[in-house]
């Protein structure tokens, strides 16, 4: 046999069962996949359907199209856009911020040529989506955006307040306005019995109280009030309009569209812009709310305080509740078991959205969005996969074949109601304080107003141009000022400094005298070159007479030309930033330091230079060391990282001296290095972060400290709480202590210190949690390891022992082990402090303030690890786990 033939033992083949064959050197392949339904994936479908029907029917209603037209779009919408549509969560259907849209078009153009259209956009967004553009869809300003959603919701609330007044609507909102005097005086009681009767459902169902109500309120309250007026109109026998399904077979399908070419295309470009807008929001949305979702610990969706979830905002945001238990639920999102969501694939999204107008249009259903409250709700009842919405699609086409008579029970004032109420939604105080907290107030004014007198597309596109001239308004107004404070010339740039500011700001800069010091601040992001040659003569010039230049403001590193101070080395202003370390810091320490007699010598040796990342005096250029290099016996101190954090107040090197130990060649006069440390933190932060947070500590210091959340951690200096919890000023009443202990309240072994904060944090500022923080490498921890009996009673041995019924419980084999998700416990150290972080949330709950806060409800008890090498917090779950906390999209 040839060595070029491979052999290979035959095998006996079973004649009946063809052999799978596949090309060598390649992997065999892999089993089919068996579909599979999750149950979480059922319910969810069941709780969307249920939203979906009676909202699909009422959209109809407003538009004007037949009813059977939202029947159809909800179908296509749960079946095509499920399945092919980028976001696996977002639910697609007949939306209200089309309505508008749809009714004007059904007006113009008839319902056929209406289809037509939809037909047309979706081909549009196809072509969008081939060409991957879907992310400059987000480019659009949110004020635009919600200003849109908001007047499309007057006009839907205008109009149908005539349905529900037992009327019929009319054209545009000015026409309606007009005409409602004439509809209240009609006055047609059935019509507003219903309608009342529907409003009332849905205000009051989402607000149920007690166990019961918890359980009830898992009913869709849309469902519940157009179910509770059916009924009532049915048992009282009122006579009032109908819901009416004709035949399938006369259902009206897409035509050729019929009309101006250009108001063909307008419409066409109006369709594709607000469907693709609003379904590429949704989808980032959905995002949102899965992220929170999964990082929320007790595994629930978040919903609104007011209760409102359970209609849905028009809004496609939602944001996590600040507030979680310390257990984990075995929710079908965060269990380890279930699968993960996948982030929105955007553009694929866009294709799904087109497919799915498409095949809408051409069996005469609306046009299709992504829809807020369906996808909300969808992720709301646990939905993880695709499944839930097209199985929702296929529960539509049943409901729409097999229960028509009971839809044609349905009022057509209780839809009207419903929707009404929807649209009253879309107009968001949220959004309303949130464009105005950004002064972008103007721009959703005048978007809404375009919207509800002018059309959808006009209102955008005026929105649009406000919004550029608001930017390019910003962007070429400047505030400059100059005042004295103190002897010292203050000049304030506020806004971006361009050519067109140039003339104000030498204005300002001459009024400032010779030979004064003076302070630059510059409160803004950008520079062009006019106005940087203007600041950087003029400092020239002045100190050529003998004054002083100090730049500050929001652009602490600009450096505008050579330094002021004679001789300094490079940059004089600091250019650290409010979490610089202080041995990374890169400051002239002396231009903040008391002088000497020598210091114009000693200050080019006095001048920081970076070096916790390299050193090339030290080790050669080009070269790296994790620490600086030192002679003697520094240089042994600084060997491993944990003496590094221990030596971080002493001065490294400077480039200029050879790496030679500066300590040595201080003057007995000279202050300390850790004076000048100080001095220059404190100096950076009143240049740099005051000027940021001064508003927001003047507001706490009038109102008072409210924190939400006592946070009880080590003294560690590595350990910096409001940094990895990313909280501000008033957000944390912090307790630290050495090894974050909390005694046990008694006579013998309390402490009033801890139990007294415990007590405030509590009783006084009512927080709503507790949190717990222990770290990795705790020296308490290592110091209990380590404690031999019978040693000297020192005051830290004295307060260790609070730490000791960590000890016994880590060593008791009767109770579970303390442990990280993922992994075992590195050393003995490690399983201490996570074993401590759960032994002192035990003594905890022993003060009496405490426990009767958790016995009301009004506490929550928390227990997180931080990890100091890997910058990785871990949060306490149920089973006495610490599991990751992953990085999410945060709505804002």
């Amino acid at each position: 046999m040839s060595a070029c033939v491979p052999t290979r033992a035959t095998r006996p083949t079973d004649s009946a069962t063809p052999e799978r064959l596949h090309q060598p050197h390649s992997p065999p392949p892999a089993p089919r996949r068996r579909f599979h339904l999750a149950g979480a994936d059922v319910s969810a479908s069941i709780a969307v359907f249920l939203i979906a029907l009676p909202l699909s029917l009422g959209i109809a209603l407003a538009t004007g199209a037949p009813l059977q037209a939202g029947l159809v779009a909800a179908a296509v919408g749960g079946l095509v856009a499920g399945r092919f549509g980028g976001s696996a969560l977002q639910v697609s259907g007949p939306a209200a911020g089309l309505t508008v849209v749809t009714a004007d078009l059904i007006h113009r153009y008839g319902w056929r040529t209406t289809c037509a259209i939809t037909v047309l956009a979706g081909l549009a967004q196809l072509g969008l989506g081939c060409l991957r553009v879907a992310r400059t869809a987000l480019a659009v300003s949110p004020a635009i955006v919600h200003g849109m959603l908001a007047g499309i919701g007057v006009t839907i609330a205008v109009a149908q307040l005539h349905i529900v007044l037992g009327g019929t609507p009319q054209s545009s909102v000015l026409a309606n306005l007009l005409a409602l005097p004439a509809q209240v005086a009609a006055g047609r009681p059935a019509a507003l019995v219903v309608s009342a009767l529907t409003l009332t459902l849905l205000l009051l169902w989402p607000r149920l109280p007690g166990r019961a109500g918890r359980l009830l309120r898992k009913v869709p309250a849309a469902l519940v009030a157009v179910s509770g007026a059916t009924a009532v109109a049915s048992l009282t026998g009122l006579t009032l309009p109908r819901v009416e399904l004709p035949s399938w077979s006369s259902h009206a399908l897409a035509g050729l569209p019929e009309g101006p070419a250009l108001g063909l295309v307008a419409a066409v470009l109006t369709i594709t812009l607000v469907c693709s807008v609003q379904s590429l929001l949704g989808a980032v949305a959905v995002d949102k709310l899965v992220a929170a979702r999964a990082a929320s610990p007790d595994g629930a969706e978040p919903t609104d305080r007011k209760g409102s979830a359970a209609i849905g905002s028009a809004s496609p945001t939602g944001s996590a509740s600040p507030t979680g238990s310390t257990t984990a639920a075995a929710s079908p999102a965060t269990t380890p078991s279930a699968p993960r969501v996948a982030r929105s694939d955007l553009d694929r999204e866009l294709l799904g959205q087109g497919a799915a107008n498409i095949v809408s249009g051409a069996l005469g259903g609306l046009p299709i969005a992504g829809v807020a409250v369906r996808s909300s709700a969808n992720v709301r009842a646990g939905a993880v996969s695709r499944n839930s919405t097209m199985l929702h699609g296929v529960l539509v086409v049943v409901a729409a074949l097999l229960m028509v008579p009971i839809l044609e029970l349905i009022p057509l004032a209780s839809l009207a109601a419903l929707v009404m109420a929807v649209g009253i939604q879309m107009v968001s105080l949220h959004h309303i304080r949130t464009v105005t907290r950004h002064r972008e107030v103007l721009v959703y004014a005048v978007t809404t107003l375009g919207v509800v007198f002018l059309g959808v597309l006009q209102g955008v596109a005026l929105g649009i141009a406000v919004a550029v001239a608001t930017a390019l308004h910003r962007l070429a107004h400047t505030r400059i000022t100059h005042d004295e404070k103190e002897g010292v010339q203050h000049v304030r740039v506020r806004g971006q400094l361009t050519f067109l500011a140039v003339p104000r700001l030498s204005r300002a800069l001459h009024l400032v005298p010779h030979g004064a010091p003076a302070v630059v601040e510059l409160d803004g992001s950008f520079m062009d070159h006019a106005a940087y040659e203007t600041l950087q003569d003029w400092q020239k010039t002045h100190t050529a007479h003998g004054g002083t230049v100090e730049f500050g403001g929001r652009r602490p590193g600009l450096r505008i030309a050579e330094p002021v101070i004679p001789h300094a080395d490079e940059d004089a202003d600091c250019r650290c930033g409010p979490w610089t370390p202080w041995r990374n810091h890169q400051c002239d320490l002396t231009s903040l330091a008391p002088a000497t007699t020598d210091d114009a010598d000693r200050r080019r040796t006095d001048t920081v230079i970076a070096t916790s990342t390299s050193t090339e005096t030290a080790t050669g250029p080009g070269t790296h060391s994790p620490t600086p290099t030192r002679t003697g016996t520094a240089a042994a101190e600084n060997t491993t990282p944990e003496s590094a954090d221990a030596k971080s107040a002493d001065v490294p090197p400077d480039d200029t001296d050879g790496g030679r130990n500066r300590d040595t060649d201080r003057k007995e006069t000279d202050p300390p290095p850790t004076a000048h440390q100080l001095v220059r933190g404190i100096s950076a932060f009143q240049r740099n972060t005051a000027p940021l947070v001064r508003d927001e500590l003047e507001r706490l210091a009038r109102e008072g400290q409210r924190p939400s959340q006592l946070f009880l951690t080590c003294a560690d200096s590595r350990l910096v709480t409001s940094m990895i919890t990313s909280s501000g000023p008033g957000d944390l009443f912090v307790v630290r202590n050495v090894g974050n202990l909390v005694p046990l309240p008694g006579e013998d072994s309390g402490d009033d210190s801890v139990a007294a904060a415990i007590e405030y944090a509590v009783d006084v500022l009512e927080v709503r949690s507790i949190t717990v923080c222990g770290h990795s490498g705790c020296g308490a921890m290592q110091a209990l390891l380590n404690a031999e009996p019978g040693t000297a009673h020192t005051p830290l041995k004295r307060w260790l022992r609070h730490g000791l019924p960590s000890l016994e419980r880590m060593a008791d084999d009767g109770r579970p082990w303390a442990r990280l998700a993922g992994r075992a416990a590195a050393d003995a150290v490690e399983q201490l402090c996570l074993t401590n972080v759960v032994q002192q949330l035990d003594h905890l709950r022993a003060h009496a303030s405490v426990d009767r806060a958790l016995r009301a409800g009004a506490l929550e008890l928390h227990g997180m690890y931080f990890h100091v090498g890997e910058a990785q917090a871990y949060l306490l779950t149920e089973g006495k786990v610490f599991d990751h906390v992953r990085p999410v999209d945060v709505p804002a």
